[in-house]
């Protein structure tokens, strides 16, 4: 007689890893890319490794929504939730893009109990801008 295999696959579940990576005295720096369709948050250490992060993805916001100053104070909130237990207590913003996202960051920041060391505007501004299209001769 053959044997019949089974038709239900082995259940196989994905286990989180404890965060081994923590904010050395407490210090980091958090980097606000606010664009017209969606805001990130990136929260890094005293020397630039990444530790966390929150977007309006990670955070459920789908379409228009991403685009809000209530969905940027969300991801705000929660990237500094994130930070907080992984150690952080002082931060350097910096705040880049023209977004509403940004005004609506700053005010997330003031009010999180986090110490602001320094606040930085790092939006990218032509000095000269694109060169012109030459000039049309018939």
């Amino acid at each position: 007689m053959a044997e019949t295999k089974p038709t239900t696959k082995p259940i196989v579940t994905k286990v989180k890893k404890a965060s081994t990576i923590h904010f050395k005295s407490g210090q980091g720096k958090m980097f606000v890319k606010s664009t017209f369709n969606t805001t990130y948050v990136t929260f890094t250490d005293a020397n630039g490794n990444t530790i966390c992060w929150s977007s309006a993805g990670t955070c459920g916001f789908k379409g228009a929504k991403r685009s809000t100053p209530f969905a940027a104070t969300t991801i705000i909130e929660e990237g500094i939730r994130k930070a907080k237990t992984l150690g952080l207590t002082s931060v350097d913003a910096y705040l880049k893009g023209p977004g509403p996202g940004k005004d609506a960051a700053l005010r997330v920041l003031k009010t999180s109990g986090v110490e602001i060391s320094m606040l930085a505007d790092t939006t990218p501004i032509p000095h000269n801008g694109c060169r012109p299209r030459k000039h049309r001769r018939v």
